[in-house]
């Protein structure tokens, strides 16, 4: 008699498939981050394919994807050191707002989280969307400014720029997705015309807005650490082999590829939870 255990077919059947989509879909995010950004549109719904809880499936991919953000900081060191009488109001509306956002989250209930994911990937998917066309505007409105002398005696309203990144802030410690966008289009908006001074004050924000989720969510138990470990370190090799992907894919069409997964990804959730 032939024993089924021996089988190639039952070797093939017993392979849990949740545990390769949680790798391949944390390896991609993790390159998807480092090139163009969303890379929770597909590692939180792996999470959620692990039959975890919602809330923790959103906390476990914050605390997955965060090392790699934090490595950003070193990148922007000098950018930081420049800006620091900005860098430092940024980073105190990035802890405000991110330890609002992930104490909501907390104290929301599990089914009102997962009916608001849906809207929650949907409004994500379609930052990255308008991304393009409003990154085009915003170089014209830099452009302009460069050459109108009122604009350069106006300096950009810091109160405002605090307050608003506490809004900001508060979505990323809630949720997240497509944020870095926002703060950069927030930044240019109220004045910031500096590429390298933008992305140091939205890396410090939002860096610490996820560090302080972070930290909140690990001490309220919420982090799956079995998935998170192998997330975390397939999105570190992910985000490492980037370099190679980002030179040789135009960056319309990877920002195109990150709007069709979080538009479908959006689909479906609406979908289940209907």
């Amino acid at each position: 008699m032939i024993d089924p255990s021996n089988s190639p077919w039952f070797s093939f059947a017993s392979i849990d498939w949740h545990w390769i989509w949680l790798t391949v879909a944390a390896f991609l995010g993790g390159l998807l981050n480092a090139v163009a950004g969303g890379g929770s549109f597909l590692l939180f719904p792996a999470m959620l394919n692990m039959k975890i809880l919602p809330i923790q499936a959103n906390a476990t991919n914050t605390v997955a994807l965060w090392p790699g953000q934090l490595t950003s900081v070193a990148a922007y060191r000098r950018d930081i050191r420049r800006n620091l009488r900005l860098a430092l109001p940024m980073g105190l509306a990035g802890l405000l707002g991110g330890t609002a956002g992930a104490l909501v989250l907390l104290n929301t209930p599990q089914m009102t989280f997962l009916h608001l994911v849906p809207w929650l990937l949907l409004i994500a998917a379609l930052i990255f969307a308008l991304s393009g066309p409003v990154s085009r505007w915003l170089q014209r409105v830099s452009l302009a400014r460069r050459h109108g002398a009122a604009a350069q005696a106006r300096p950009p309203r810091r109160l405002a720029v605090f307050l608003a990144t506490i809004v900001v802030c508060f979505y990323i410690g809630y949720f997240g997705a497509g944020a870095g966008f926002l703060l950069i289009t927030l930044l240019s908006l109220f004045g910031f015309q500096d590429l390298n001074e933008i992305n140091a004050l939205k890396v410090v924000s939002t860096t610490l807005a996820n560090g302080i989720a972070f930290v909140l969510f690990v001490f309220n138990g919420q982090v799956v650490w079995r998935y998170c470990l192998v997330a975390m370190l397939t999105c570190a090799v992910g985000g490492y082999t980037s370099a190679s992907l980002s030179r040789r894919i135009p960056q319309p069409v990877l920002r195109g590829l990150v709007v069709f997964i979080g538009l479908s990804m959006a689909a479906w959730f609406f979908w289940k939870t209907s």
